[in-house]
């Protein structure tokens, strides 16, 4: 349950926000309704979004097995859920997604893949525990434009992950949509 409210004065700024999150997702992001409570925030949350959105050096399943270990590590059930749809709508393996939270035992990751979900573990963990004998199995196979890309993911899923499970949001059912086929 949310630790703060998820309600707003039907203001017209208030409805552009909801529409606007309607109309790109299907329904209001709940960590939106949070920061509608601060226009600063919800301004460079819009911002830093806008921008991260625009990195492309990264493979999109690297950078996916990497934002949900994040998520995972953190145990944040939004972010779970919300990645998984939001992934899973941009072609990558489903499979993978689903394996994410026992991905230690798992055979259905690459070496790679496994290297990239080490390192957002452990630039989850707290403190940090990057060893340099991570950062150069990843230099084997990633330039430096991808790995400064990967790591700022997982740190902008840090932020996404620890804001949102810090004010309690949970799960809004994106995840049981993904497969859906329509009527």
């Amino acid at each position: 349950m949310a630790r703060i409210s998820l309600v707003h004065r039907r203001t017209a700024f208030v409805r552009a926000m909801e529409w606007y999150s309607r109309r790109k997702y299907g329904e209001v992001l709940d960590p939106g309704k949070v920061a509608l409570h601060h226009k600063g925030v919800l301004t460079t949350m819009l911002v830093m979004e806008g921008s991260a959105a625009r990195w492309k050096r990264l493979d999109p399943t690297l950078k996916a097995l990497a934002t949900m270990v994040v998520s995972a590590e953190i145990g944040c059930s939004w972010c779970m859920d919300f990645g998984f749809w939001e992934f899973h709508h941009r072609n990558v393996d489903p499979v993978k997604l689903r394996a994410v939270p026992q991905w230690r035992d798992s055979d259905v990751y690459t070496d790679l893949e496994r290297a990239v979900m080490g390192y957002a573990a452990a630039a989850t963990a707290t403190p940090p525990t990057v060893t340099d004998q991570q950062v150069e199995r990843l230099r084997q196979d990633l330039s430096e434009a991808e790995l400064v890309e990967l790591t700022a993911q997982i740190s902008l899923e840090n932020y996404r992950s620890r804001t949102n499970a810090a004010l309690g949001l949970t799960s809004q059912g994106f995840k049981e949509t993904c497969e859906l086929r329509p009527a």
